[in-house]
C-alpha cells in the first residue's frame, strides 16, 4: 500500500518513517513537508535511497500541490503529523497554527474525499483536554475527558479534532485520531524540553525551568508511539479516538536534574524564570482503551529511554549543532 505521511522531516513524523520503512518494507512511503524552521531535511538522510521512499516538500495548505500529489500517488492512508506545536510560539504568533492545523488539516482531508482513501489519521495531542490538578494523581485523561484548551496551539489541534470527526459523521470519511502524551527521544529539535536542556548542559549554559518547575508531564518513548499509530490505522476502529500514554509521570524539574546527573552537570546551571501564560499544571493519559482494544502498551521505561535520547544527541551532534538548526 501506499501511505503519505505528512510533516515527516520533523521529529515524531520521522521515527514514523524509519519505522514503517523497516516494519512494512514492501509498502510505499510518500512524505510530504514544508520544511519550516522544525523540519530538517538531513533527518531523513537514511531514506532517500529507499525505493520506496519519496519526499515532496509540499505545504498542507497548498490544495494544488496537495491535489497534485494526491493524483500522482492514489494513496491509501494518510498519517498527519504536519503541526505547529510548540506553545510559546503559538502564544507570540497564533495565526500561523491556525493555518497549519486547521486549515491544512482541511485541505488534505478534501483531498481524501476527492481521490478515496482507505485511511486518514489525524496525530493529535493531551493538551486538548487542558490540565489536571497536582494534588489529585488519581485523575487522568481518557477520550471522554471533555476538550478545554488552555493555548492557541492546542485550540487549534482541538479545532482540527473536531473537523476531523465531523468529516467523518458528514462525509462518512474514514478516520482515527490519536492524542498522544509528551513524546521524546532521537531527531527533536532542540527548543522541546529534553534536548533544549541536554545541549545547554553540554555547552555549561543556564538551564531555564518556568516558575518551580513542578509541571507534570506524561513522557511516551516516540518509538512507542509509532507502534501505537501503526495498531491505529490497521486495526483501530473507524471513527474513534485513542488516547496514548507513557505512564511515565515527571515533573519538569526531576527531568532536568535527571540530565544533569546523566551528564555529569551542575544542579547550579539550573535558573527559575517566569512562568509560561497559561501553563498547564498536569498531564496524565489513561491508555486502557487501546490497550483492550489493540493490545498496546509502552514498552520504553523512562530510565531506559532518557539514557538512549542523552546518548544520541551525544553521539550526533553534527545533526543539532548544524547552523539551519541553531537553537532560537
Amino acid at each position: 500500500m501506499t501511505i503519505i505521511v505528512t510533516g515527516g522531516a520533523g521529529f515524531i513524523g520521522s521515527n514514523f518513517i524509519f519505522y514503517m520503512l523497516d516494519s512494512y518494507p514492501e509498502d510505499r512511503i510518500v512524505c510530504m513537508d514544508k520544511l519550516t524552521y522544525a523540519g530538517n531535511l538531513s533527518t531523513l538522510a537514511s531514506a532517500m535511497d529507499n525505493p520506496h521512499f519519496r519526499f515532496c516538500k509540499i505545504d498542507i495548505c497548498d490544495r494544488e500541490a496537495v491535489y497534485r500529489l494526491f493524483e500522482e500517488e492514489h494513496p491509501d492512508m494518510v498519517v498527519n503529523f504536519a503541526a505547529e506545536s510548540h506553545v510559546d510560539r503559538s502564544i507570540e504568533n497564533p495565526e500561523i497554527f491556525l493555518d497549519t492545523n486547521v486549515k491544512g488539516t482541511a485541505v488534505l482531508m478534501d483531498a481524501c474525499r476527492k481521490y478515496g482513501i482507505a485511511r486518514y489519521h489525524q496525530v493529535s495531542t493531551d493538551e486538548v483536554y487542558g490540565d489536571l490538578p497536582l494534588n489529585r494523581p488519581d485523575l487522568f485523561f481518557t477520550e471522554e475527558t471533555p476538550i478545554r484548551t488552555s493555548s492557541p496551539y492546542s485550540s487549534s489541534k482541538a479545532s482540527a479534532d473536531l473537523l476531523v470527526l465531523a468529516y467523518h459523521r458528514t462525509y462518512g470519511l474514514p478516520v482515527t485520531i490519536s492524542r498522544c502524551s509528551n513524546n521524546y527521544g532521537p531527531y527533536q529539535f532542540p527548543e522541546k524540553l529534553i534536548p533544549f536542556m541536554i545541549i545547554n548542559a553540554l555547552s555549561d549554559k543556564p538551564l531555564p525551568v518556568y516558575g518551580e518547575g513542578v509541571n507534570v508531564r506524561d513522557w511516551l518513548y516516540v518509538k512507542d508511539h509509532c507502534r501505537a499509530i501503526d495498531l491505529i490505522i490497521h486495526k483501530g476502529r473507524v471513527g474513534e479516538v485513542y488516547n496514548v500514554g507513557g505512564h511515565n509521570e515527571m515533573k519538569n524539574i526531576d527531568i532536568v536534574k535527571l540530565i544533569c546527573k546523566e551528564l555529569g552537570k551542575p544542579e547550579s546551571l539550573i535558573t527559575h524564570v517566569t512562568d509560561r501564560k497559561g501553563h498547564d499544571l498536569r498531564y496524565a493519559i489513561d491508555p486502557t482503551k487501546i490497550h483492550n482494544e489493540l493490545g498496546w502498551l509502552p514498552e520504553t521505561k523512562f530510565e531506559d529511554g532518557i539514557k538512549g535520547t542523552i546518548r544520541w544527541y551525544l553521539d550526533n551532534r553534527k545533526w543539532w549543532g548544524d547552523d539551519y538548526f541553531q537553537i532560537r
